[in-house]
């Protein structure tokens, strides 16, 4: 009640100021309100029949740690967020009808040209390569979608200066769930082949024959060599981890680094409980590991790319809550969300079952992230020791660089380089024109593009009137970048309706503090809250009785500084002062 007295307040003195520009007092409570009116009409499920309902005992096993699949983390339905369940929607699914008609208007093609190319990198110089790094390594973590057949390909036509070597230019589609193809009241909707849970499935697994061939079977350790390299699969030239696919030297980095995490938290586990056997041990580590890297981008990521105050005492709140180390002295605080934090709360799905969502996966289109060059330099005294084009640190090729630099200095790196921004015009040329290791040729950001049509995303403006924000009317409301405006106006036939989402969210001006738009932080304030409130491993079984006592105090005094400086002290002086991992490290000398 108190919130929603402060949210009218807030409408009254501020009625035409956004919530990002109100003093924090009411920015705080506004943006609660904008994410409880999110829960109430932006969650839609797509499964069809409803998941089935359990009603008998429950195995003892599936209570105390997570599944292999993601099955029974809800105990009454164990197939909710389970891999090979649907991705849901966050609009009504009336909404969400693929766009057939105008699949290929305008051309994703062109409009990659036109407006993704990078004509001069554009960094994000508040964060370092790591934040690009780690949120491709959490995607990975949450949506795999299934390929359709090669025969099936959407093909793309060309124009007569098009350099694209194969004509036309061929997209293996998205393969529907087959059951919504025919005799499905619903639009097509789409298999995640990856659990929905945020459990860390990227490093562990999510089938039976990946998760046993990481595990060594000795005192719960999975594999990994001491010096942060994963043991490589010589037959496919993949490095052997939970999801190998799409992969480069700062994937590599962050499986190999929280692998040797996970290790560590069995060895202190073992010492606790010199008694306790290889399953039990894995189960409690997985656990701790797991949910120290949600409370890492949460709480450090998060506020890293958007450095704005007042998301970071909501991501704080998201976790701890308002009343911070209170609640340890007052347990009643943890089932007040706002007061003592959504993780150690009652668990509670809101207005559908839970899963992620195809918009969501739209909005984390973040390719741009990605420099197209890079430089490595010694941790020891900053001096180059390499540098690389994006071709040369990813795939098969990525693991001989891995193998000639050390990981000290590939993090330090990293530390000391940035990222691109989140804008027009900054898409990695290497994307556009990417081979893979099987020889698939792909333009990416023509891709994405066609993803959200094909997949029933709506567009810009649409997308934001679902969102109840105002759509906008003019090229000049949508950029404020003359250039641009103009260029968009020219791709989209001066129809400002038709402007594709990826297109309008690069495009938006940002508010002041914000590394992506404000138009995605929709989805995100609503989707990432989820993420932890529907988990019972983060609410009602966030407790030292399923953690131990070592796993919950681990995960509260852990942060991706200390598991950097654990795992790899040669880092240590160039983070020196640096209180978030994410932003740009000191330069050594």
């Amino acid at each position: 009640m108190g919130t929603s007295l402060f949210g009218r307040i807030g409408d009254f003195l501020h009625k035409n100021r956004p919530w990002y520009k109100l003093p924090r007092l009411l920015a705080m409570p506004r943006l609660i309100e904008i994410r409880n009116d999110l829960r109430a009409h932006n969650l839609h499920d797509t499964e069809e029949p409803s998941l089935a309902i359990h009603a008998g005992a429950v195995d003892e096993k599936v209570r105390q740690g997570r599944t292999v699949d993601g099955s029974w983390n809800d105990l009454k339905c164990p197939h909710m967020g389970a891999a090979g369940a649907r991705f849901g929607r966050n609009f009504p699914l009336s909404e969400t009808v693929p766009d057939t008609a105008r699949l290929l208007e305008p051309s994703p093609r062109v409009v990659s040209r036109e407006l993704m190319t990078r004509e001069a990198f554009q960094p994000a110089t508040i964060l370092n390569l790591l934040a690009a790094s780690w949120i491709q390594f959490m995607v990975h973590d949450w949506f795999v979608h299934q390929r359709g057949k090669a025969e099936d390909a959407i093909e793309i036509p060309l124009s007569a200066d098009d350099p694209w070597p194969v004509r036309p230019m061929k997209v293996v589609r998205t393969a529907p769930d087959p059951a919504t193809v025919s005799g499905s009241t619903h639009p097509p909707a789409y298999v995640n082949d990856s659990s929905h849970w945020w459990d860390a499935s990227q490093i562990y697994g999510c089938d039976e024959k990946t998760t046993s061939g990481l595990r060594t079977r000795q005192h719960g350790k999975i594999r990994v060599h001491p010096d942060g390299r994963l043991e490589l699969d010589v037959e496919k030239g993949l490095e052997i981890t939970g999801f190998g696919e799409n992969g480069w030297v700062g994937l590599s980095m962050l499986h190999g680094l929280f692998a040797l995490e996970h290790n560590y938290v069995c060895d202190a586990l073992r010492e606790k409980f010199p008694e306790a056997d290889d399953e039990w041990l894995y189960t409690k580590a997985r656990l701790t590991t797991g949910a120290l890297m949600a409370k890492i981008h949460t709480v450090e990521w998060t506020p890293a790319i958007v450095p704005h105050p007042v998301i970071e005492i909501a991501m704080n709140a998201n976790w701890r809550g308002v009343a911070g180390d209170l609640q340890d002295v007052f347990k009643f605080l943890d089932n007040n969300e706002l007061l003592g934090g959504i993780v150690g709360s009652k668990a509670d799905h809101h207005t559908a079952p839970y899963s992620l969502t195809e918009e969501f996966v739209s909005v984390y289109r973040m390719h741009t992230l990605i420099p197209d060059e890079f430089t490595f330099r010694s941790a020891a005294d900053d001096k180059v020791i390499g540098t690389a084009e994006l071709p040369d640190i990813s795939g098969q090729r990525g693991r001989a660089l891995l193998e000639k630099h050390s990981l000290t200095d590939l993090f330090y790196s990293f530390g000391r380089s940035h990222p691109g921004a989140m804008r027009l015009h900054n898409y990695p040329r290497h994307l556009q024109n990417l081979t893979r290791d099987d020889g698939e040729k792909l333009d990416l950001a023509a891709v994405d593009i066609l993803r959200d049509r094909e997949r029933g995303v709506p567009r810009y403006n649409r997308f934001r009137k679902l969102l109840r924000k105002e759509p906008v009317t003019s090229f000049e409301e949508l950029t404020d970048n003359p250039a641009w405006r103009e260029q968009i106006r020219k791709v989209y036939n001066n129809d400002i309706d038709q402007v594709d989402l990826m297109t309008g969210l690069y495009a938006e001006p940002l508010p002041d503090g914000f590394g992506f738009s404000e138009t995605a932080f929709r989805i995100f304030v609503l989707m990432a809250s989820r993420r932890l409130k529907s988990d019972r491993f983060f609410t009602d079984d966030y407790r030292p009785e399923i953690y131990t006592e070592l796993g919950i105090k681990w995960i509260e005094t852990n942060s991706m500084l200390t598991v950097l400086k654990r795992h790899f002290p040669g880092v240590a002086r160039a983070l020196e002062g640096v209180d978030n991992a994410f932003k740009p490290w000191k330069q050594v000398s």
